[in-house]
């Protein structure tokens, strides 16, 4: 038995008078299925709070959560893509460009900036996978390039924070000689001796995978990500079995050896400090042990 019933029939409410709930309210976590209010989701910084998924956040997000007061100065803010090889595709690259641009308010697929992490002063470059996939073009490489100049000059720590697809196909051979400019770029950091930690995110594929996301004097990763070189698709079709359960997921290329630990993003902050806080001290000389001079009896 229904618990109502309508008595009076033909009521019509007009459209002005009707309650809707807007968009963009409710959080449903694509992981669990728990729904929540956006508000709760952004206060746990976008991570669900019943499974602990991780959604992909951007740029944006990681500075506010890693910067102090979410200050922080950014560098080579206007540098964007020039279009070398003439592509075309569905549309001319300049256009796919300054289309990407008014839609993500972004200027290409990676920021960088300098400031201060809990107290400790540091560089950071992070890249945004909803600038054309995240692609690794010759705009990604410079400014990473030039990140990397700018931790060598100031002497301080770089953190790089990568979500990629992988190349960018409208620069071709441009784009691919970004993997040896950048790796070229954190060798000359660590011949300096200044440390340089990877941070994995999802997803971490391509390019990028195959360059600087693995060369971290720390390699970390958040839950869940999706880390590899090739897609699990291909791999499967190429080698024509069946992959493991977690294939390229974190918690698997972690159990693999491939990264040193996985972190909770609202853990990472405090993460990062204990990290560089650890390896900034000087090591401990050893004890000297004392030794008593044999004396001669009287």
């Amino acid at each position: 038995m229904p618990w109502f019933k309508r008595v009076e029939k033909g009521i019509h409410t007009p459209t002005e008078q009707k309650k809707e709930t807007p968009d963009g309210l409710w959080y449903k976590c694509p992981s669990c299925k728990a729904v929540t209010s956006m508000a709760e989701h952004r206060k746990n910084l976008s991570t669900c709070v019943k499974c602990n998924h991780h959604d992909r956040v951007g740029s944006k997000e990681y500075f506010a959560i890693l910067f102090d007061n979410n200050e922080f100065t950014e560098l080579d803010a206007n540098l964007t893509s020039g279009d070398p090889l003439d592509f075309v595709d569905s549309k001319p690259y300049p256009n796919r460009i300054v289309a990407t641009q008014k839609a993500t308010g972004l200027k290409d697929a990676v920021r960088t900036a300098y400031g201060k992490m809990n107290g400790q002063e540091i560089t950071i470059a992070c890249m945004d996978f909803n600038f054309i996939g995240g692609s690794m073009g010759s705009v990604v490489g410079e400014k990473i390039a030039r990140a990397i100049d700018h931790a060598r000059q100031t002497r301080t720590p770089f953190m790089m924070i990568s979500k990629s697809g992988g190349a960018r196909m409208m620069e071709a051979g441009f784009s691919l000689m970004q993997m040896a400019k950048t790796s070229a770029k954190l060798a000359q950091l660590s011949e300096e001796g200044l440390p340089y930690i990877s941070m994995l995110t999802d997803p971490t594929t391509g390019g990028v995978t195959a360059s600087y996301a693995m060369l971290g004097d720390f390699n970390i990763a958040e839950p869940g990500a999706l880390i590899g070189f090739a897609g699990p698709r291909v791999i499967k079709e190429t080698i024509g079995k069946d992959l493991p359960k977690g294939f390229q997921s974190a918690e698997f290329v972690l159990e693999h050896g491939f990264l040193d630990f996985i972190v909770d993003r609202k853990e990472l902050k405090q993460k990062l400090t204990d990290l560089l806080s650890m390896i900034s001290q000087p090591a401990a000389e050893p004890e000297k042990v004392k030794t008593k001079k044999a004396t001669k009896a009287s």
